[in-house]
């Protein structure tokens, strides 16, 4: 009897495991293999809207919640500049955009725009008051990434590396990421944990 029970509660043991911890083993919301969500006429610091349709043409599009305000957001910068000029230049296969929903003075967008020009941004950078995008994707933490392959399929989400600037990395995640999906391949690694970042300030929802 004690045996059949410990069978029966197994299961139930399971999901309520899985209902803690999310679709991901970090993520609470998405997990690689989910469609990913779309954002639509986000403004962004060149004065446009931007919608995730108009990069249609684009096999991988990498996204990275960050802000102006978080330290080791900033700190990354230099490394998500060098990124994005290796991979993504106008003319390739690869997309990067950077969304910002943290809605303090600092982190508006005439600050954000005062950032891009100062450290000469060239990629889009995207603001999000209404925070949903970031919602939907799960993000948590400043810098965070994601990776999308030409099916708008979530393929890697967590950290940019292993190590914080100004350590250098050993374990290039993301790129080993974008690397794979230009070849047609699953990433090794599908999910690690954020940078050792900042929390997005996320505003309390009337139903939370």
């Amino acid at each position: 009897m004690i045996r059949l029970f410990s069978l029966l509660a197994l299961p139930l043991l399971a999901l309520s495991s899985s209902a803690v911890a999310g679709p991901g083993k970090y993520n609470k919301v998405l997990a690689p293999g989910d469609k990913a969500p779309a954002w639509e006429n986000l403004e962004g610091t060149d004065g446009k809207k931007h919608s995730l349709a108009d990069l249609k043409d684009k096999e991988v599009i990498v996204v990275v919640f960050t802000c102006n305000g978080c330290p080791v957001a900033k700190d990354y910068e230099d490394r998500i500049i060098a990124f994005a000029s290796k991979y993504a230049a106008p003319d390739s296969k690869v997309a990067f955009v950077a969304i910002n929903v943290n809605t303090g003075k600092e982190d508006a967008l005439p600050a954000m725009k005062v950032r891009a020009e100062k450290k000469k941004f060239g990629f889009t950078y995207l603001y999000d008051p209404t925070q949903e995008i970031a919602r939907k994707y799960g993000a948590m933490f400043t810098p965070e990434f994601f990776v999308l392959d030409k099916n708008r399929t979530l393929m890697y989400s967590g950290a940019m590396d292993d190590k914080s600037p100004p350590v250098e990395p050993k374990s290039f995640h993301l790129e080993l990421a974008v690397t794979a999906v230009l070849a047609g391949k699953k990433p090794d690694t599908t999910e690690t944990a954020a940078a050792n970042g900042c929390r997005i300030k996320y505003k309390a929802k009337d139903d939370e």
